[in-house]
């Protein structure tokens, strides 16, 4: 069998009914978006089934979308079949002020430092990872540094516009 991403969507459909919420395929990569429910039996899913093998994870990623009211956060898997040379995404989404989700560091271990990468750069707290605590900052910082909420330059710089880059204040406001 040849997966491609109809293939690949078809066997999550299959094992998974209703758990795939949307899908899309930017330059040709499937992109999928679940629930944190049901995020470590799909990923377990295509790791271990044998006509799939996504055994690397490639990346784990925050995301933070002030505008998207109660999927503000989330969290993006870059996943990768060596066997099939295949690779694809999957995403959740959860509200910012509940920004649990399952680790994955029983599947990869490798997941450990990403996920605490995560954590130390926007907050998401992963259940049941071994050692969850910042990895870069330090640790008394009470601040999530790469949520949309706080500014990306020095204020006092006018040849810079952080509108540009999707900075906005919590009411939706630029800041002043």
């Amino acid at each position: 069998m040849q997966l491609d991403n109809s293939t690949l969507l078809a066997a999550i459909e299959n094992r998974f009914p209703g758990a795939i919420l949307s899908h899309s395929e930017p330059y040709g990569m499937l992109t999928m978006e679940t629930t944190s429910e049901v995020i470590i039996d799909l990923l377990r899913f295509v790791k271990e089934d044998p006509a799939i093998q996504a055994n690397f994870l490639t990346s784990l990623c925050g995301m933070h979308y002030p505008e998207q009211d109660g999927k503000e956060m989330g969290v993006v898997y870059h996943l990768h079949s060596f066997r099939n040379n295949f690779r694809f995404r999957v995403k959740i989404f959860f509200p910012i002020d509940a920004p649990h989700v399952p680790s994955a560091t029983t599947l990869w271990p490798a997941a450990n430092w990403m996920e605490r990468q995560e954590y130390d750069f926007f907050g998401i707290i992963f259940e049941g990872h071994p050692d969850l605590r910042r990895i870069l900052n330090v640790d008394d910082m009470d601040v999530f540094p790469m949520r949309k909420e706080y500014r990306l330059e020095d204020g006092t710089r006018t040849d810079k516009d952080d509108r540009f880059f999707g900075r906005q204040g919590h009411e939706g406001r630029t800041f002043d």
